[in-house]
Protein backbone atom coordinates (compact mmCIF):
# COMPACT_ATOMS: atom_id res chain seq x y z
CA UNK A 1 0.00 0.00 0.00
CA UNK A 2 1.18 3.20 -1.48
CA UNK A 3 2.52 5.94 1.79
CA UNK A 4 1.65 9.41 1.94
CA UNK A 5 4.95 11.31 1.76
CA UNK A 6 4.30 14.16 3.91
CA UNK A 7 1.19 16.36 4.93
CA UNK A 8 0.86 19.71 6.02
CA UNK A 9 0.20 20.87 10.13
CA UNK A 10 -3.06 21.16 10.66
CA UNK A 11 -4.17 25.18 11.66
CA UNK A 12 -3.88 24.26 15.73
CA UNK A 13 -0.99 22.32 15.68
CA UNK A 14 0.77 25.71 13.82
CA UNK A 15 0.19 27.53 17.01
CA UNK A 16 1.66 24.97 19.26
CA UNK A 17 5.17 25.52 17.07
CA UNK A 18 4.75 29.58 17.72
CA UNK A 19 3.93 29.20 20.97
CA UNK A 20 6.25 26.67 22.61
CA UNK A 21 8.85 27.88 25.31
CA UNK A 22 11.54 26.80 27.82
CA UNK A 23 8.70 26.60 30.15
CA UNK A 24 5.65 24.94 27.54
CA UNK A 25 7.46 22.76 25.45
CA UNK A 26 4.03 21.94 24.31
CA UNK A 27 3.77 18.61 25.18
CA UNK A 28 1.58 16.19 27.15
CA UNK A 29 1.81 13.19 28.79
CA UNK A 30 -0.25 9.99 29.33
CA UNK A 31 0.15 7.15 31.51
CA UNK A 32 -1.33 3.88 32.27
CA UNK A 33 -0.24 2.54 36.39
CA UNK A 34 -0.18 -1.24 36.20
CA UNK A 35 -0.58 -3.91 39.19
CA UNK A 36 3.02 -4.57 38.03
CA UNK A 37 6.64 -3.83 37.61
CA UNK A 38 6.64 -3.21 33.72
CA UNK A 39 8.80 -5.76 31.52
CA UNK A 40 10.70 -2.75 29.35
CA UNK A 41 11.51 -5.81 26.63
CA UNK A 42 7.91 -6.69 26.24
CA UNK A 43 6.75 -3.03 26.28
CA UNK A 44 9.22 -2.71 23.08
CA UNK A 45 8.07 -5.38 21.75
CA UNK A 46 4.49 -4.22 22.19
CA UNK A 47 5.67 -0.87 21.09
CA UNK A 48 6.83 -1.92 18.12
CA UNK A 49 3.44 -3.83 17.09
CA UNK A 50 1.53 -0.92 17.85
CA UNK A 51 3.80 1.91 16.07
CA UNK A 52 3.23 -0.33 12.41
CA UNK A 53 -0.34 0.73 13.03
CA UNK A 54 0.41 4.19 13.58
CA UNK A 55 2.39 5.69 10.63
CA UNK A 56 0.74 9.13 12.33
CA UNK A 57 3.42 8.27 14.62
CA UNK A 58 6.49 7.69 11.99
CA UNK A 59 5.92 11.63 11.10
CA UNK A 60 8.93 14.35 11.92
CA UNK A 61 8.66 17.95 11.16
CA UNK A 62 9.95 19.41 8.96
CA UNK A 63 10.54 23.19 8.08
CA UNK A 64 8.88 24.73 4.38
CA UNK A 65 9.45 28.42 3.13
CA UNK A 66 5.60 29.03 3.78
CA UNK A 67 4.12 26.40 6.33
CA UNK A 68 5.89 23.22 8.38
CA UNK A 69 4.62 19.64 7.84
CA UNK A 70 4.95 16.39 8.43
CA UNK A 71 7.13 14.02 6.54
CA UNK A 72 7.09 9.68 6.97
CA UNK A 73 10.04 8.68 8.17
CA UNK A 74 11.68 5.22 8.44
CA UNK A 75 12.72 5.70 12.42
CA UNK A 76 12.04 3.20 14.79
CA UNK A 77 11.14 4.64 18.30
CA UNK A 78 13.32 2.96 21.20
CA UNK A 79 11.46 2.23 24.80
CA UNK A 80 13.81 4.26 27.48
CA UNK A 81 13.46 4.40 31.29
CA UNK A 82 11.94 7.85 32.72
CA UNK A 83 14.67 9.71 33.61
CA UNK A 84 13.21 13.25 32.58
CA UNK A 85 11.12 15.53 34.15
CA UNK A 86 7.38 15.48 32.99
CA UNK A 87 6.51 16.24 29.67
CA UNK A 88 10.24 17.77 28.57
CA UNK A 89 10.81 19.11 25.46
CA UNK A 90 10.74 16.59 22.41
CA UNK A 91 10.80 18.79 19.08
CA UNK A 92 14.14 19.92 17.95
CA UNK A 93 14.19 22.06 15.05
CA UNK A 94 17.68 21.10 14.18
CA UNK A 95 17.27 17.39 14.28
CA UNK A 96 14.89 14.73 12.58
CA UNK A 97 13.27 12.87 15.49
CA UNK A 98 9.76 11.27 15.95
CA UNK A 99 7.48 13.37 18.12
CA UNK A 100 6.88 11.14 20.96
CA UNK A 101 8.40 8.74 23.78
CA UNK A 102 7.65 5.68 25.74
CA UNK A 103 8.91 5.56 28.80
CA UNK A 104 8.50 3.23 31.69
CA UNK A 105 9.11 3.33 35.33
CA UNK A 106 8.20 0.53 37.95
CA UNK A 107 4.64 0.16 37.23
CA UNK A 108 3.86 2.82 34.88
CA UNK A 109 3.92 3.69 31.24
CA UNK A 110 4.02 6.71 29.95
CA UNK A 111 3.62 8.25 26.32
CA UNK A 112 4.61 11.63 25.94
CA UNK A 113 3.46 13.33 22.55
CA UNK A 114 4.93 16.61 21.11
CA UNK A 115 1.03 18.42 20.64
CA UNK A 116 1.55 19.42 16.86
CA UNK A 117 1.31 15.52 16.31
CA UNK A 118 -1.64 14.84 17.93
CA UNK A 119 -4.13 16.07 20.27
CA UNK A 120 -4.90 14.00 23.93
CA UNK A 121 -7.71 11.93 22.40
CA UNK A 122 -5.49 10.37 19.55
CA UNK A 123 -3.00 9.97 21.93
CA UNK A 124 -5.21 7.99 24.10
CA UNK A 125 -5.64 5.34 20.94
CA UNK A 126 -2.12 4.83 20.56
CA UNK A 127 -1.46 4.48 24.79
CA UNK A 128 -4.87 1.83 25.00
CA UNK A 129 -3.67 0.08 22.01
CA UNK A 130 0.02 -0.31 23.48
CA UNK A 131 -1.40 -1.21 27.13
CA UNK A 132 -3.41 -3.76 25.62
CA UNK A 133 -0.29 -5.68 23.73
CA UNK A 134 2.30 -5.13 26.22
CA UNK A 135 -0.68 -7.13 28.52
CA UNK A 136 -1.14 -9.53 25.64
CA UNK A 137 2.20 -10.57 26.14
CA UNK A 138 2.86 -10.08 29.88
CA UNK A 139 -0.32 -12.43 30.74
CA UNK A 140 -0.88 -14.82 27.31
CA UNK A 141 -4.06 -16.89 27.47
CA UNK A 142 -2.89 -19.96 25.67
CA UNK A 143 -7.19 -20.28 25.54
CA UNK A 144 -7.36 -17.63 22.86
CA UNK A 145 -6.38 -18.51 18.99
CA UNK A 146 -4.05 -15.79 17.84
CA UNK A 147 -3.43 -14.52 21.32
CA UNK A 148 0.49 -13.14 21.92
CA UNK A 149 2.30 -15.41 23.87
CA UNK A 150 5.92 -13.70 25.14
CA UNK A 151 7.66 -11.80 22.21
CA UNK A 152 4.95 -12.68 19.96
CA UNK A 153 3.56 -10.69 17.32
CA UNK A 154 0.68 -12.44 15.70
CA UNK A 155 -2.00 -10.04 14.09
CA UNK A 156 -5.36 -10.73 14.92
CA UNK A 157 -4.33 -10.92 18.47
CA UNK A 158 -5.78 -7.51 19.43
CA UNK A 159 -8.49 -7.15 22.03
CA UNK A 160 -12.17 -6.22 20.29
CA UNK A 161 -12.97 -3.05 20.51
CA UNK A 162 -13.03 -1.07 23.41
CA UNK A 163 -15.95 -0.13 24.93
CA UNK A 164 -14.29 3.27 25.31
CA UNK A 165 -15.70 6.44 26.44
CA UNK A 166 -13.56 8.04 23.64
CA UNK A 167 -14.07 7.30 19.37
CA UNK A 168 -12.75 4.61 18.98
CA UNK A 169 -11.65 2.86 15.00
CA UNK A 170 -11.52 -1.28 14.63
CA UNK A 171 -8.55 -2.00 16.26
CA UNK A 172 -8.68 -5.71 16.00
CA UNK A 173 -8.36 -5.30 12.03
CA UNK A 174 -4.51 -4.81 12.57
CA UNK A 175 -3.23 -5.73 8.82
CA UNK A 176 -3.10 -2.56 7.74
CA UNK A 177 -2.39 0.83 9.92
CA UNK A 178 -5.10 2.33 11.25
CA UNK A 179 -4.08 5.96 11.68
CA UNK A 180 -2.05 7.12 8.25
CA UNK A 181 -0.33 10.19 7.88
CA UNK A 182 -3.54 12.33 6.36
CA UNK A 183 -4.91 15.56 5.63
CA UNK A 184 -6.39 17.14 8.82
CA UNK A 185 -10.06 17.11 9.80
CA UNK A 186 -10.61 21.16 9.92
CA UNK A 187 -10.11 21.53 6.31
CA UNK A 188 -11.95 18.36 5.58
CA UNK A 189 -15.37 19.72 7.95
CA UNK A 190 -14.70 23.50 7.52
CA UNK A 191 -13.15 25.10 4.32
CA UNK A 192 -15.72 24.65 2.43
CA UNK A 193 -19.52 24.73 2.85
CA UNK A 194 -21.06 22.71 4.95
CA UNK A 195 -21.74 19.08 3.81
CA UNK A 196 -22.93 17.33 6.80
CA UNK A 197 -26.45 17.05 8.14
CA UNK A 198 -26.63 19.40 11.38
CA UNK A 199 -26.71 17.61 14.29
CA UNK A 200 -28.82 19.87 16.90
CA UNK A 201 -28.99 17.61 19.79
CA UNK A 202 -25.80 16.49 19.69
CA UNK A 203 -25.11 18.14 22.92
CA UNK A 204 -28.23 16.20 24.48
CA UNK A 205 -26.70 12.88 23.23
CA UNK A 206 -24.06 13.99 25.13
CA UNK A 207 -24.41 15.60 28.06
CA UNK A 208 -21.48 14.70 29.87
CA UNK A 209 -18.76 16.87 29.05
CA UNK A 210 -16.21 13.78 28.56
CA UNK A 211 -14.18 13.63 25.70
CA UNK A 212 -12.50 16.89 25.20
CA UNK A 213 -9.24 16.88 23.94
CA UNK A 214 -5.94 18.49 25.33
CA UNK A 215 -5.81 21.93 25.55
CA UNK A 216 -4.83 24.67 23.07
CA UNK A 217 -3.69 28.68 23.05
CA UNK A 218 -6.44 28.22 19.96
CA UNK A 219 -9.02 29.74 21.99
CA UNK A 220 -12.15 29.80 19.92
CA UNK A 221 -13.74 33.45 20.57
CA UNK A 222 -18.00 33.42 20.82
CA UNK A 223 -20.11 35.98 21.15
CA UNK A 224 -23.28 34.15 21.75
CA UNK A 225 -25.52 37.19 20.10
CA UNK A 226 -23.89 37.13 16.86
CA UNK A 227 -24.01 33.33 16.44
CA UNK A 228 -26.63 33.41 13.91
CA UNK A 229 -24.62 35.34 11.16
CA UNK A 230 -21.56 34.17 9.64
CA UNK A 231 -21.09 36.95 8.37
CA UNK A 232 -20.93 39.10 11.10
CA UNK A 233 -16.98 39.82 12.79
CA UNK A 234 -17.41 37.86 16.00
CA UNK A 235 -15.25 38.90 19.46
CA UNK A 236 -14.52 37.70 22.70
CA UNK A 237 -16.64 39.32 25.05
CA UNK A 238 -14.25 41.64 27.27
CA UNK A 239 -14.25 41.15 31.37
CA UNK A 240 -16.01 42.78 33.48
CA UNK A 241 -12.78 43.34 35.36
CA UNK A 242 -9.03 42.75 34.83
CA UNK A 243 -8.75 38.66 34.88
CA UNK A 244 -6.41 37.58 37.31
CA UNK A 245 -3.52 35.81 36.80
CA UNK A 246 -1.56 33.90 38.93
CA UNK A 247 1.78 34.54 40.55
CA UNK A 248 4.61 32.57 41.84
CA UNK A 249 8.25 31.29 42.11
CA UNK A 250 9.37 29.71 39.18
CA UNK A 251 10.73 26.33 38.98
CA UNK A 252 14.53 26.10 38.93
CA UNK A 253 15.27 24.46 35.63
CA UNK A 254 11.52 25.64 34.17
CA UNK A 255 10.31 21.81 34.78
CA UNK A 256 6.41 21.82 35.70
CA UNK A 257 5.63 21.59 39.41
CA UNK A 258 3.20 18.69 39.07
CA UNK A 259 0.65 17.12 41.94
CA UNK A 260 -1.35 14.00 41.36
CA UNK A 261 -4.50 13.95 43.12
CA UNK A 262 -6.81 10.52 43.49
CA UNK A 263 -9.99 10.04 44.29
CA UNK A 264 -13.19 7.89 43.78
CA UNK A 265 -14.99 9.36 41.08
CA UNK A 266 -18.52 8.55 42.44
CA UNK A 267 -18.58 11.16 44.37
CA UNK A 268 -17.39 13.67 42.64
CA UNK A 269 -19.76 12.97 39.93
CA UNK A 270 -22.18 13.52 42.59
CA UNK A 271 -21.67 16.57 44.02
CA UNK A 272 -21.39 17.81 40.26
CA UNK A 273 -24.98 16.61 39.80
CA UNK A 274 -26.21 18.23 43.09
CA UNK A 275 -25.08 21.39 41.56
CA UNK A 276 -26.51 20.81 37.73
CA UNK A 277 -23.15 20.83 36.31
CA UNK A 278 -21.40 18.18 34.40
CA UNK A 279 -17.84 17.11 36.40
CA UNK A 280 -15.54 19.81 33.88
CA UNK A 281 -17.99 23.06 35.01
CA UNK A 282 -17.53 21.54 38.79
CA UNK A 283 -14.08 20.87 39.32
CA UNK A 284 -13.72 25.10 37.00
CA UNK A 285 -15.59 25.98 39.60
CA UNK A 286 -13.95 24.57 42.41
CA UNK A 287 -10.51 25.89 40.75
CA UNK A 288 -12.00 29.29 40.55
CA UNK A 289 -12.61 29.23 44.57
CA UNK A 290 -9.53 27.73 45.56
CA UNK A 291 -7.53 30.53 43.57
CA UNK A 292 -9.62 32.95 44.86
CA UNK A 293 -9.18 31.33 48.18
CA UNK A 294 -5.22 31.13 48.28
CA UNK A 295 -4.85 34.71 46.81
CA UNK A 296 -5.23 36.71 49.54
CA UNK A 297 -7.65 38.91 47.91
CA UNK A 298 -8.16 39.24 44.42
CA UNK A 299 -8.19 43.11 44.13
CA UNK A 300 -9.07 44.97 41.05
CA UNK A 301 -8.58 41.63 39.02
CA UNK A 302 -11.87 39.84 40.36
CA UNK A 303 -12.48 38.00 36.87
CA UNK A 304 -11.01 34.21 36.91
CA UNK A 305 -11.14 32.61 33.19
CA UNK A 306 -10.01 29.07 31.99
CA UNK A 307 -9.45 27.51 28.76
CA UNK A 308 -11.65 24.18 28.23
CA UNK A 309 -10.79 22.34 25.20
CA UNK A 310 -13.45 20.88 23.50
CA UNK A 311 -13.12 17.12 21.43
CA UNK A 312 -14.63 18.08 17.60
CA UNK A 313 -15.39 14.41 17.56
CA UNK A 314 -18.30 14.37 19.27
CA UNK A 315 -20.02 16.51 16.60
CA UNK A 316 -18.10 15.84 13.49
CA UNK A 317 -17.35 12.12 12.83
CA UNK A 318 -13.55 11.76 12.64
CA UNK A 319 -11.13 8.93 13.01
CA UNK A 320 -7.63 10.91 12.83
CA UNK A 321 -5.07 10.80 15.66
CA UNK A 322 -4.23 14.31 14.46
CA UNK A 323 -5.53 17.53 16.46
CA UNK A 324 -9.36 18.01 16.23
CA UNK A 325 -10.10 20.03 18.94
CA UNK A 326 -10.93 23.84 19.95
CA UNK A 327 -11.05 25.73 23.25
CA UNK A 328 -13.68 27.94 24.47
CA UNK A 329 -12.85 30.24 27.73
CA UNK A 330 -15.33 30.57 30.25
CA UNK A 331 -15.11 33.35 33.05
CA UNK A 332 -16.54 34.30 36.75
CA UNK A 333 -16.38 37.35 37.87
CA UNK A 334 -16.18 37.70 41.94
CA UNK A 335 -17.89 40.39 43.72
CA UNK A 336 -21.02 41.05 41.52
CA UNK A 337 -23.35 38.88 42.50
CA UNK A 338 -23.80 35.36 43.59
CA UNK A 339 -20.45 33.39 44.45
CA UNK A 340 -21.10 30.54 45.97
CA UNK A 341 -19.58 27.48 44.15
CA UNK A 342 -23.43 26.32 43.42
CA UNK A 343 -24.23 29.37 41.36
CA UNK A 344 -20.41 29.40 39.67
CA UNK A 345 -21.21 25.90 38.20
CA UNK A 346 -24.45 26.44 37.06
CA UNK A 347 -23.44 29.93 35.27
CA UNK A 348 -19.97 27.85 34.07
CA UNK A 349 -22.31 24.88 32.59
CA UNK A 350 -24.58 27.26 31.17
CA UNK A 351 -21.78 29.35 29.25
CA UNK A 352 -20.18 26.16 28.41
CA UNK A 353 -23.43 25.03 26.75
CA UNK A 354 -23.67 27.79 24.55
CA UNK A 355 -20.06 27.84 23.39
CA UNK A 356 -19.32 24.28 23.19
CA UNK A 357 -22.47 23.82 20.74
CA UNK A 358 -21.74 22.53 17.34
CA UNK A 359 -22.86 25.60 15.41
CA UNK A 360 -20.90 27.90 17.23
CA UNK A 361 -17.90 25.65 16.99
CA UNK A 362 -18.38 25.26 13.30
CA UNK A 363 -18.82 28.90 13.26
CA UNK A 364 -16.09 30.14 14.81
CA UNK A 365 -13.38 27.48 13.04
CA UNK A 366 -14.43 28.09 9.09
CA UNK A 367 -13.83 31.92 9.72
CA UNK A 368 -10.40 31.15 11.54
CA UNK A 369 -9.83 28.69 8.25
CA UNK A 370 -10.52 31.82 6.00
CA UNK A 371 -8.27 33.79 7.66
CA UNK A 372 -5.76 31.32 7.67
CA UNK A 373 -6.14 30.65 3.70
CA UNK A 374 -6.22 34.26 2.83
CA UNK A 375 -3.96 34.54 0.08
CA UNK A 376 -1.92 37.10 1.68
CA UNK A 377 -1.56 35.39 4.70
CA UNK A 378 -0.56 31.85 2.52
CA UNK A 379 2.71 34.02 0.89
CA UNK A 380 3.90 35.07 3.98
CA UNK A 381 7.20 33.41 5.23
CA UNK A 382 6.84 30.81 8.11
CA UNK A 383 9.13 32.51 10.20
CA UNK A 384 6.93 35.99 9.96
CA UNK A 385 3.31 33.74 10.25
CA UNK A 386 5.32 32.23 13.65
CA UNK A 387 6.00 35.94 15.05
CA UNK A 388 2.38 37.00 14.28
CA UNK A 389 0.73 33.22 15.57
CA UNK A 390 3.43 33.93 18.78
CA UNK A 391 1.20 37.52 19.26
CA UNK A 392 -1.84 35.79 18.80
CA UNK A 393 -1.34 33.36 21.81
CA UNK A 394 -0.02 35.96 24.13
CA UNK A 395 -2.94 37.87 23.76
CA UNK A 396 -5.05 34.68 24.71
CA UNK A 397 -2.57 34.10 27.40
CA UNK A 398 -3.68 37.39 28.92
CA UNK A 399 -7.38 36.45 29.36
CA UNK A 400 -6.47 33.51 30.75
CA UNK A 401 -5.94 32.63 34.52
CA UNK A 402 -6.33 28.86 34.14
CA UNK A 403 -6.46 25.71 32.33
CA UNK A 404 -8.57 22.51 32.34
CA UNK A 405 -8.54 19.66 29.90
CA UNK A 406 -10.88 16.62 30.77
CA UNK A 407 -10.08 13.50 28.82
CA UNK A 408 -13.18 11.69 30.67
CA UNK A 409 -14.01 8.29 31.49
CA UNK A 410 -11.61 5.68 29.24
CA UNK A 411 -12.47 1.87 29.35
CA UNK A 412 -9.71 -0.01 28.37
CA UNK A 413 -10.20 -3.19 26.62
CA UNK A 414 -11.19 -5.90 29.77
CA UNK A 415 -7.93 -7.95 29.49
CA UNK A 416 -6.13 -4.57 29.43
CA UNK A 417 -8.40 -2.84 31.99
CA UNK A 418 -7.79 -5.47 34.48
CA UNK A 419 -4.37 -4.38 35.03
CA UNK A 420 -4.35 -0.93 34.87
CA UNK A 421 -5.21 0.44 37.88
CA UNK A 422 -4.71 4.43 37.17
CA UNK A 423 -4.59 6.47 34.65
CA UNK A 424 -2.88 9.92 34.59
CA UNK A 425 -2.86 12.85 32.51
CA UNK A 426 0.08 15.37 32.88
CA UNK A 427 0.13 18.41 30.58
CA UNK A 428 3.21 20.86 30.36
CA UNK A 429 1.91 24.74 31.40
CA UNK A 430 2.58 28.54 31.07
CA UNK A 431 -0.22 28.93 33.61
CA UNK A 432 -1.58 26.66 35.98
CA UNK A 433 -3.80 23.68 34.81
CA UNK A 434 -5.71 20.62 35.93
CA UNK A 435 -5.50 17.78 33.55
CA UNK A 436 -8.65 15.05 34.29
CA UNK A 437 -9.16 11.50 32.98
CA UNK A 438 -10.55 8.52 35.23
CA UNK A 439 -10.74 4.74 34.89
CA UNK A 440 -12.34 2.15 36.46
CA UNK A 441 -13.96 4.68 38.98
CA UNK A 442 -10.98 6.25 40.00
CA UNK A 443 -10.18 9.84 39.18
CA UNK A 444 -7.12 11.34 39.00
CA UNK A 445 -6.93 15.42 38.65
CA UNK A 446 -3.06 16.70 37.58
CA UNK A 447 -2.04 19.71 38.38
CA UNK A 448 0.64 21.32 36.54
CA UNK A 449 2.16 24.41 36.74
CA UNK A 450 5.57 26.71 36.10
CA UNK A 451 5.22 27.93 39.76
CA UNK A 452 6.70 25.83 42.80
CA UNK A 453 3.84 27.31 45.26
CA UNK A 454 0.59 24.66 46.10
CA UNK A 455 -1.35 27.14 47.92
CA UNK A 456 -4.45 26.55 45.33
CA UNK A 457 -3.74 22.96 45.38
CA UNK A 458 -4.07 22.68 48.94
CA UNK A 459 -7.55 24.84 49.01
CA UNK A 460 -8.89 22.65 45.94
CA UNK A 461 -8.19 20.16 47.81
CA UNK A 462 -9.59 21.32 51.16
CA UNK A 463 -13.11 22.06 49.32
CA UNK A 464 -13.25 18.46 48.06
CA UNK A 465 -12.50 16.73 50.93
CA UNK A 466 -14.79 19.20 53.22
CA UNK A 467 -17.88 17.67 50.63
CA UNK A 468 -16.96 14.26 51.89
CA UNK A 469 -14.33 13.39 49.14
CA UNK A 470 -11.53 11.12 50.10
CA UNK A 471 -8.50 12.12 48.26
CA UNK A 472 -4.60 11.07 47.95
CA UNK A 473 -1.94 13.65 47.08
CA UNK A 474 1.79 12.57 45.21
CA UNK A 475 3.88 15.13 44.26
CA UNK A 476 7.02 14.96 41.98
CA UNK A 477 10.06 16.86 43.30
CA UNK A 478 10.14 19.71 41.55
CA UNK A 479 12.29 22.65 43.97
CA UNK A 480 16.05 22.72 44.30
CA UNK A 481 15.52 21.46 48.13
CA UNK A 482 13.24 18.33 47.19
CA UNK A 483 15.74 17.78 44.37
CA UNK A 484 18.63 18.07 46.71
CA UNK A 485 16.67 15.32 49.31
CA UNK A 486 17.14 12.73 46.43
CA UNK A 487 20.73 13.26 46.30
CA UNK A 488 21.24 12.86 49.68
CA UNK A 489 18.77 9.97 50.27
CA UNK A 490 21.40 7.95 47.50
CA UNK A 491 20.11 5.65 45.01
Amino acid sequence: MSREAWVRLDNASNIFLAARSEVDPKVFRLSAELDHEVDPQLLQEALESTYERYRLYHAVLRRGVFWYYLQDSDLRPQVIAEETAPCAPIYQADRRTLLFRVMHHHRRISLEVFHALADGTGALWFLTDLVAAYVRRRFPDPALPGSDGPGGDEPGGDEPDAPTDVPVDDRSADAEPVHHLTTDDFVHYFRKRRRRRRRPDAWAERAAFSREAAPAPLTVAVDVEDAESEDREERPTPPDTPVHHMRGTRTPDSRPRLVELTMPVAPVLSLARAEGAALTMYLTAVLFEAVRRSSGGLGHARTLAASVPVNLRQFFPSTSARNFFATTRIQHTYGEGDDSLGHICRVLERDFRTKASADHLEHNLRRFLRLERTPLLRVVPRPLKDMILSQVNRANNRGLTVAVSNLGRVTMPDRAAAHVQRLLFHVSAVRPQISVVSHGGVLTISFTAPFVETDHIREFVRILTDAGVEVSVAAARTTEAELAAVGEAGP
